[in-house]
């Protein structure tokens, strides 16, 4: 990702960034999918050994296979 950040401060000091609409968008996204990663790693780490299902199972053992 190329950014193009313009900085905006008083007396040298920098307080404040301006991005291109675009890459702000790029960095949210960036931003909510390793939120997301984050989420999927804890739910995974919560889960442990707990027992799961492929969906193949599920639809096997709920016979919704044959419709």
């Amino acid at each position: 990702m190329n950014l193009h950040p313009q900085f905006i401060g008083q007396e040298g000091s920098e307080e404040y960034v301006v991005l291109p609409i675009e890459e702000f968008r790029a960095v949210a996204e960036a931003l909510e999918d390793y939120q997301d990663l984050q989420d999927l790693r804890s739910a995974k780490e919560a889960e442990g050994t707990a027992a799961s299902a492929s969906l193949a199972d599920v639809v096997n053992q709920l016979e919704l296979g044959n419709g």
